[in-house]
């Protein structure tokens, strides 16, 4: 246990002191590997099986389908479509952006490309209509962690695999929670700007008009709205597995963004393939010492440990799981969320098993952590990406990015923990979870 605590220690302070991810959980894991006295070698054999699995082949899928369809101009479509719903309430262009980001969530499945695609267009048209540049930034931030919790996610995709989970029960376990902090931002950004006379409103229309208006932005949006409904359809009725479901992705939004938004051409297509299969790189690296870690763990029994630790603390399983939040909470802070879900797997994931927790409900848990901590300071990285977007120093916006998280975020934390019915009652009801 003390060498297990010493690598993640020697782990946290190679990301602070920004050493890339892959490189500073390498280190750890080999560090820990030999530390421990286990062989190097049938450690990197597992790594390497483990990270050419069937199902991890969702991620490189999901990850290129996200950035064809942002490249091929879904954005713009699904922002006209929800703009001419709330669009001409007051604060109703930060409804926009938040519902628009959880319906890119549910596209690109990545917290990054939802602020990368909404963020740059959102941010400079808040500010065209008076909103605080800090109160623009801030809710891009924390609604990108949207994408975390509608499926299909890719952290949720790479917890469960890690914990052996099924896919589908670990999407269905963070919808409701998603919807929810949907509908809290929208009212959070309502209320916050009630008295703000210096943003823009455009005149009310007519009720035949501003319905034709929905009607219209809605059919150009159509084939953007209708792939999460393929995907996650494709899914649950059996009909495909995530990884298949992914490909199904991949296929649809190649015609779709060239012949039909005609936002990609075959040059960007290409781009956009070298693009995915960057960005799979480094995640794949990062998992790959990561899948090391955790077999020498498993082989160290420190999750055992770790439960018999935590059983130490309180026999109140509440009090336990309240410890494990604060703990994924820096998580979140320190790492990106992929790298979160791999940790809660491996780390906390059969220490609730031991304790009687339904990994599923656990699923839920991490999802809603570890998007808390992703844009919680100091490290928050989702946090400071939405500032460099926005071109803005942190002071700008970190206390409206408070502001949201503690009568938004939080809140949820907490009722995700204690209410297991809210991440537990969809993958009840259509996959018979028990």
């Amino acid at each position: 246990m003390v060498i297990f605590l010493i690598s993640m220690l020697v782990i946290v302070v190679l990301l602070l002191a920004e050493l890339p991810v892959a490189f500073a959980f390498g280190i750890g894991a080999i560090m820990f590997t030999f530390a421990t006295g286990n062989d190097i070698s049938f450690l990197v054999i597992h790594g390497f099986n483990t990270s050419g699995g069937f199902a991890l082949l969702a991620l490189p899928l999901f990850i290129l389908a996200g950035i064809l369809m942002a490249e091929g101009g879904i954005s713009n479509r699904l922002l006209d479509f929800v703009n001419s719903i709330v669009g001409r309430l007051k604060g109703g262009l930060g409804a926009v952006t938040v519902l628009t980001c959880a319906l890119f969530g549910a596209i690109s499945g990545s917290s990054s490309a939802a602020i990368a695609a909404i963020g740059q267009i959102m941010i400079p048209r808040m500010k065209e209509e008076g909103y605080p540049e800090g109160h623009a930034t801030a809710l891009v931030a924390c609604s990108s962690v949207l994408a975390l919790l509608i499926p299909p996610s890719i952290p949720m995709i790479i917890f469960s695999i890690t914990g052996g989970l099924s896919v589908g029960a670990a999407f269905l376990s963070t919808i409701i929670p998603g919807i929810m902090l949907t509908v809290i931002y929208c009212c959070l950004n309502f209320w916050f700007l009630r008295n703000n006379t210096l943003i823009k409103v455009e005149p009310a229309l007519p009720f035949v008009q501003a319905a034709r208006g929905v009607v219209t932005s809605g059919y150009n949006a159509f084939w953007a709205l209708l792939m999460p409904v393929i995907i996650l359809g494709a899914i649950y009725t059996g009909i495909a597995t995530p990884t298949e479901a992914a490909a199904i992705a991949v296929i649809y939004a190649i015609p779709v963004s060239l012949f039909v938004y005609k936002g990609l051409t075959f040059k960007t297509l290409g781009s956009a393939t070298v693009r995915a299969v960057i960005m799979t790189g480094s995640i794949m690296a990062v998992l790959f010492f990561l899948f090391i870690m955790s077999r020498a763990m498993i082989l160290e029994q420190v999750p055992k440990q770790l439960a018999e630790a935590l059983l130490l603390l309180s026999d109140n399983k509440l009090v336990i799981l309240l410890v494990i939040n604060l703990l994924l909470l820096l998580i979140g802070m320190i790492v990106d969320d992929i790298s979160g879900g791999v940790l809660a797997a491996i780390i906390f994931l059969p220490v609730v098993q031991a304790l009687g927790i339904h990994p599923i409900h656990f699923a839920a848990i991490v999802g809603v952590n570890l998007g808390l901590g992703n844009v919680s300071p100091p490290c928050a990285p989702m946090l400071y990406m939405a500032g460099g977007v926005a071109k803005l120093p942190l002071n700008k916006y970190i206390v409206p990015t408070v502001k949201l998280l503690c009568f938004g975020h939080l809140p949820m934390v907490i009722l995700v923990t204690f209410v297991p019915d809210l991440a537990l009652f969809l993958p009840r009801l259509l996959m018979g979870i028990e």
